[in-house]
């Protein structure tokens, strides 16, 4: 799941956001991703093979934790980039006794929010 581009958030699923922090290979993939990163660039950076980084990946987009940019190129092979869409994730218990996770995400430039729109299109063609 990526973060919608038209800025409505969804609360990212509790077990989800638990399972990618949980995961030592996810961990390491967050360690890295100081900028966008193409999956291969992951991959080496953080001594994770591909198709594991692949992987981790859908788990970290699953619990919204990642962003997906679509790098558009003239000779038609377009890339994706992936960065962290988070800054921070706290844990707290409801009144009702039950835990709640809440994602700080950064500020959107306009640059990012179209290239957001973007790849959102991409998917739908």
């Amino acid at each position: 799941m990526v973060r919608d581009p038209a800025g409505v958030e969804e609360t990212p699923d509790l077990q989800a956001v638990l399972n990618a922090l949980d995961d030592p290979d996810c961990r390491a993939i967050v360690k890295q991703l100081d900028e966008p990163m193409t999956a291969s660039e992951i991959s080496d950076a953080a001594d994770i093979p591909l198709s594991t980084v692949y992987r981790k990946l859908d788990a970290l987009s699953e619990a919204s934790l990642l962003s997906e940019l679509t790098e558009v190129r003239s000779d038609g092979h377009h890339t994706t980039r992936y960065d962290l869409d988070f800054e921070e994730v706290s844990l707290s218990v409801t009144k009702d006794q039950e835990l709640d996770v809440t994602v700080s995400r950064p500020s959107r430039s306009a640059e990012e929010q179209l290239a957001d729109m973007w790849s959102e299109v991409r998917k739908e063609t």
